[in-house]
């Protein structure tokens, strides 16, 4: 680990001052007129996880922003509930991303034009950003704190619509959990986790011709041809969820995805509670504490002590340790022997803090390979809330120092090389800056703990 990022090193109110200036000015250059993209270069479209954190730091210093940038998302929500993982702006250029809206060829829904989106998901971390997003107008004033309520009653449906969607359209093992049916969905695209279920998926590099369409810089790997593969399955099945396991090639219950899932729950339990709806409530807090239960009886396994992916296909767990799997420390209603198996694993010398995207120790670890082997802020702001919330105050503020002398020392980048500390993938990045807004005001242990 790089010198700067010694934990004996003070976060300065100086360093403090300069990163959140440095921070409001990533996203003032990202926003787009009603959204925030992720970066101007590599990622030029609305991204929906990407848009959950963004809001959590404009939270701090734009409300309106934050509110819009939720609402622009959720405007290109599919009638059945699913919240899509890109929406596409008409005016980028076809090959400014990989894959381009034509390659998609979602039909128009909604009111919403042809190719207007993707068909995949991703992390539901939206209602989490909204309450989060209400809890900080109170700081702006009599007028934010009204139309946050506002905000709230209006997403509040949207936000069930989506959770709805997930559990249960999405059960495809019939668990209670939600399948992804594509490595993007999850968040962790090339992860480890996937790669065993990812082997089975045929690679026609075909179809990888056809994804890129002309692109100035297309992927060329075995890996893309998969993903270009799956997304035409889906696409020909209508982007149908019926049958997933039986017809699709790549069904997986991830224990990240369902951990956010279930802190959904639990922060639509708070916006019910404040729109006045207390049965709701009840059974949104019945429902985390359903998938809570779910998460721990199907992907937990008792010899590495921490969570795996879930092949539904085949019903096997990976064998890879990632920090997907150190997600579920979010959950207050986690079985304590499991919360201290994620805790020495994080302790261990497979991760750390603050934690790199796959086990250190493995033999598919590169530290230069997006989600297998760097570190990623978004990644790590969850594990510091797992952190508060199960009591580890210690240790959650270690890791806020850590990361703010990260970012301080090396930039608004994508994520970071888990060792140097030096910033990898495109720079001036909105989730990163967004986050380190947060990590500097330095919030308490989440209003849901374990008494909620």
């Amino acid at each position: 680990m790089h010198p700067d990022l010694s934990p004996s090193l003070p976060v300065i109110p100086e360093v403090s001052a300069e990163l959140w200036t440095s921070a409001v000015r990533v996203l003032d250059a990202n926003w787009v007129g009603d959204h925030t993209v992720p970066s101007r270069t590599l990622h030029p479209h609305q991204r929906s996880w990407d848009t959950a954190f963004t809001a959590i730091g404009l939270a701090y210093v734009n409300q309106p922003r934050a509110w819009r940038d939720l609402g622009s998302l959720f405007a290109a929500q599919w009638p059945d509930g699913r919240v899509p993982h890109i929406a596409f702006d008409p005016d980028t250029p076809e090959d400014a991303h990989f894959p381009g809206p034509r390659f998609w060829n979602v039909p128009a829904y909604a009111g919403r034009p042809a190719r207007s989106s993707t068909g995949l998901v991703q992390p539901p971390l939206h209602a989490l950003a909204a309450w989060e997003v209400y809890r900080h107008a109170a700081a702006h004033g009599a007028d934010a704190v009204q139309q946050a309520r506002i905000e709230l009653d209006r997403l509040y449906p949207r936000l069930v619509a989506q959770q709805e969607y997930l559990g249960d359209r999405r059960d495809a093992g019939g668990g209670g959990l939600a399948s992804i049916v594509h490595p993007w969905e999850s968040g962790l695209d090339d992860s480890p986790a996937w790669d065993e279920a990812l082997a089975a998926v045929p690679a026609n590099p075909g179809l990888l011709d056809r994804a890129v369409s002309g692109a100035a810089h297309p992927p060329a790997d075995t890996d893309h041809a998969r993903y270009a593969g799956l997304v035409l399955d889906y696409q020909a099945g209508g982007y149908s969820d019926t049958g997933l396991a039986e017809r699709h090639a790549f069904v997986v219950e991830c224990p990240g995805f369902n951990a956010v899932l279930a802190t959904a729950e639990l922060a639509l339990a708070q916006i019910a509670g404040v729109l006045g709806r207390p049965s709701e409530a009840r059974r949104h807090r019945e429902r985390a504490r359903d998938v809570t239960a779910a998460i721990g009886r199907r992907l937990w396994n008792p010899e590495t002590r921490t969570f795996h992916a879930r092949d539904v296909r085949t019903g096997r767990l990976s064998p890879a340790r990632c920090v997907s799997g150190l997600l579920p420390l979010m959950l207050p209603d986690l079985e304590p022997d499991q919360v201290d198996g994620i805790l020495a694993e994080l302790r261990s010398e497979r991760f750390g803090l603050p934690a790199p995207s796959h086990d250190r120790t493995a033999r598919e670890f590169d530290a230069h390979r997006y989600r297998r082997g760097p570190v990623w802020i978004n990644v790590n702001w969850l594990l510091r809330r797992g952190l508060l919330v199960h009591g580890r105050r210690d240790e959650a503020e270690e890791l806020r120092r850590r990361l703010v002398r990260l970012v301080h020392h090396s930039g608004h980048f994508e994520c970071f090389h888990p060792e140097e500390g030096g910033g990898l993938g495109t720079s001036a990045f909105s989730r990163t800056a967004a986050l380190c807004l947060d990590l500097l005001a330095d919030r308490s242990a989440p209003a849901y703990a374990r008494a909620a």
